[in-house]
Order: structure tokens, then C-alpha cells, then sequence
């Protein structure tokens, strides 16, 4: 591994490249934090992706890209004179240590769940009216329960079991098949919302990260898929030449290999 010298001339090049970048390259200079948004959540996107796949050359491509995008960033809130790179970090330091009142301070914690309900604690006493103003708007609704559902548990509003969880999951389950059978379409979608959210929840208790495992099951699928497809063409058939039986064949093979 690279020394923390090695490590700084190495950052320190890439705020180089992008100063030359922003001065004589035209694509570079008509970006605005605007235009980058959109790249930026693709390049974060693909790096989730690399980690998924435990691909370690492309995740430190991919953190690479999502540097690129956070150095562009501090450069042109460099150019309005509202923030630099040194601003963007020392403020992040400012508040990790902040945050940290058990390696900075004397407060005592005595395990994970303690530093996390002291994180949201010091996070309403900086002056913010909500445990919830930290949850982006923008964030895909898997993720957003997730991240609700972490947040208010830090500060206490949570269950005490997995297994009461699991109640109000077959709870709302009987509330969603109610409704299915009256037929009411609205209130389907709602009750189908309340156990997406409910399994997220319950998801939270069994230490599993919902978006990871569906993302998983995604990959999963596709590969059995994609492997049901090309025995279809072997016998020079299309999927829809099959019939359900034909297909469970290849469908029960892919999951075996």
C-alpha cells in the first residue's frame, strides 16, 4: 500500500488535472453542478454495482469516477468563491469529530447501537427540527424506508423483537389480500406499500440490507434467465415456442449450476 505521502501527492495530482481540465478542455469547462448531477448517481450506481459483484478492480475504478465528481464539484464551488476542496474536507473532518464524543470527548458507549442514537441526539441539538431532514427526497423508495426506518430507531421509536415485526408483517399481509378481494385498486396500492414497508423493517431486524438482497436476487434471476434463453436457442426455439414445462426444465438446471 501507498505511504500517506504517496497517498497526498496522489490527490494532490488529480486537483492538478482537473484545474488543467477545467482551463483548456470544452466539455470540462461548460459543466455546471447541474449538469454533473445525473453522471454523479450513475457513477455512484456502478460503483454499488462493483461492490455487489465483489469486484475489487472495478470498485477502485469506480471510486476513482466518484472522486473525480467530488473534486469537480469543490472546483467550481472554487470558481464562485463559495467553497474549495479544503473547505469540502475540513468540514467533513469538523464534523466526524463532532459526532464522535466517545474518541474525541469523554462520553462512554458501549456498543454500535449506542453511537447511533448518539449521532441522531447530537444531529437535533446542531439545530435540525427533524430526525428525518437527513433522508434526501431523491433517494429510490427502498432505500428511503431503510434509511427512515434506521433513523427514527436511533432515537428510540422502534420494536423491542424481530418477532413482533414479523407479526405486523402477516398483519399488513391480511390488510393487502382484504383489500385485493373488495377490489378497491387504491387501497391495494396503499396496503401493498404497507408491506414493502413492513419487510423492510423486518429486513432491519435480521440484519439484512434490503436493497442488497433484492439487488441480489435481480442478479440471480437474470443469470437463470439468461441461461433459459440460450438452451432455447440451442433447440433453435424462442421462449414463446416453450411451454412452462419445457422451461421449468432448463429454469431447474440453472438452479443447480
Amino acid at each position: 500500500m501507498n505511504s500517506r505521502e504517496e497517498q497526498l501527492q496522489a490527490f494532490d495530482r488529480l486537483l492538478t488535472i482537473m484545474d488543467e481540465l477545467r482551463e483548456k478542455c470544452p466539455w470540462d469547462q461548460k459543466q455546471t453542478m447541474e449538469s454533473l448531477r445525473h453522471l454523479t448517481i450513475e457513477e455512484t450506481y456502478e460503483l454499488g454495482d462493483a461492490i455487489l459483484d465483489k469486484d475489487m478492480e472495478e470498485v477502485k475504478k469506480e471510486l476513482g469516477d466518484v472522486l473525480l465528481h467530488l473534486v469537480f464539484y469543490a472546483k467550481i464551488g472554487s470558481e464562485t468563491s463559495d467553497f474549495d476542496i479544503a473547505d469540502v474536507t475540513n468540514s467533513i473532518c469538523e464534523k466526524l469529530i463532532s459526532r464522535h464524543p466517545h474518541i474525541y470527548g469523554d462520553v462512554e458507549v458501549a456498543d454500535e447501537e449506542e453511537v447511533k442514537k448518539n449521532w441522531e441526539n447530537l444531529k437535533l441539538k446542531e439545530g435540525k427540527k427533524s430526525v428525518l431532514e437527513g433522508v434526501p427526497r431523491s433517494l429510490p423508495a427502498m432505500v428511503k424506508a431503510n434509511r427512515i426506518q434506521d433513523k427514527v430507531a436511533g432515537v428510540g421509536f422502534d420494536w423491542e423483537e424481530p418477532q413482533q415485526v414479523f407479526e405486523k408483517l402477516q398483519e399488513e399481509l391480511g390488510e393487502l389480500q382484504h383489500e385485493v378481494n373488495t377490489d378497491n385498486k387504491d387501497e391495494i396500492e396503499a396496503e401493498f406499500g404497507d408491506v414493502l414497508f413492513s419487510m423492510i423493517n423486518y429486513a432491519r431486524f435480521l440484519k439484512v440490507n434490503p436493497e442488497n438482497a433484492l439487488e441480489r436476487t435481480n442478479k440471480k434471476f437474470i443469470k437463470r434467465f439468461q441461461y433459459l434463453e440460450e438452451k432455447a436457442r440451442e433447440r433453435n426455439k424462442t421462449l414463446r415456442d416453450m411451454t412452462l414445462a419445457e422451461m421449468d426444465v432448463f429454469w431447474n438446471e440453472a438452479k443447480k449450476l
